[in-house]
């Protein structure tokens, strides 16, 4: 077993494809398999098994999984610290981003950072807050930018990025022309939620406590597992549904959606720079992570 193996055998696990994971890292199938079979021969039982076009993990895969990526990313922090003392900044991250801060914040900081630091290599993850936060749990990557509190005592938050949340709605909706609405309005409406994980639902959800409601009292109509979903599903005229400004600035700026204030909701939210309490940055996330604060402060 090498860690060149681990590499392969986590790409494979990331891609859900040995084929993909191939393309990736620029060699043939037949070499990915093999060294899959290699570490399986070394481990004495299967490691990835192949349901229809996708290859998974097996029990015993998923803790080689967890356990590979805890040491590639213990290699690159070593590879790091070497560059860092000769007075370099080279190395590879693995940062995440919850749905709004992962597509529509961090590429920019991340487009910047490489700029200033070019033998730098960073891959971005996206998913929602729940799985992002899981993510820098087990070790997969160092830090992260989600969209609501996490309650696990295993995680450090610092507020970085203010945002606002707004009821969206079509063009020609019956309210688009209105600045606000009051809650008691919004309850009967046809309403589109993101999925369960979601920041964005997760300040829904504590909206409506604090009015004593909850998401059982929204006629809720569908749910969706991204904006860009929930955005199409209002211009289709399946529902509304209570948005980030950020996710929605293009829409409302060419006029297809139209963004309307719910008396009683609390339009302030904030994303939040996550990594884990209990384990030490990487130089290269440290270097990150000062980059993303001070820049951002200088555009707040």
């Amino acid at each position: 077993m090498n860690l060149w193996q681990l590499n392969i055998f986590c790409k494979v696990i990331e891609l859900k494809s040995f084929s993909k994971a191939g393309k990736e890292i620029c060699i043939s199938q037949p070499t990915i398999s093999s060294h899959i079979k290699d570490l399986e021969n070394y481990f004495n039982c299967r490691l990835i098994d192949r349901l229809g076009k996708e290859a998974v993990p097996t029990k015993t895969g998923n803790i080689l999984f967890l356990y590979a990526k805890r040491m590639l990313s213990l290699k690159n922090e070593a590879e790091t610290a070497i560059f860092e003392f000769h007075g370099q900044i080279k190395g590879r991250l693995v940062i995440g981003g919850s749905t709004i801060p992962g597509t529509y914040i961090l590429p920019q900081y991340i487009g910047s950072f490489i700029n200033n630091f070019p033998d730098v290599k960073i891959s971005l993850l996206i998913g929602d807050t729940k799985e992002i936060i899981n993510k820098i749990i087990n070790r997969e990557i160092e830090i992260g930018i989600v969209g609501s509190k996490s309650t696990s005592k295993q995680i450090d938050q610092k507020k970085i990025f203010k945002d606002q949340i707004c009821l969206v709605v079509k063009k020609n909706h019956k309210w688009a022309d209105k600045k606000s609405i009051n809650l008691k309005m919004l309850i009967n409406e046809p309403f589109i939620i993101r999925e369960k994980g979601s920041g964005t639902l997760d300040s829904i959800q504590k909206n409506l406590f604090d009015n004593n409601y909850s998401l059982n009292d929204l006629n809720i109509i569908a749910e969706m597992g991204s904006t860009s979903a929930v955005c199409q599903g209002i211009k289709q005229g399946i529902g509304v549904s209570i948005l980030s400004k950020i996710a929605v600035s293009e829409e409302l700026k060419h006029g297809s959606l139209k963004a309307i204030m719910v008396e009683g909701i609390n339009p302030c939210r904030f994303f939040y720079l996550t990594s884990h309490k209990n384990l030490n940055k990487s130089p290269l996330c440290n270097k990150f992570n000062d980059f993303i604060i001070s820049n951002i402060k200088k555009h707040t």
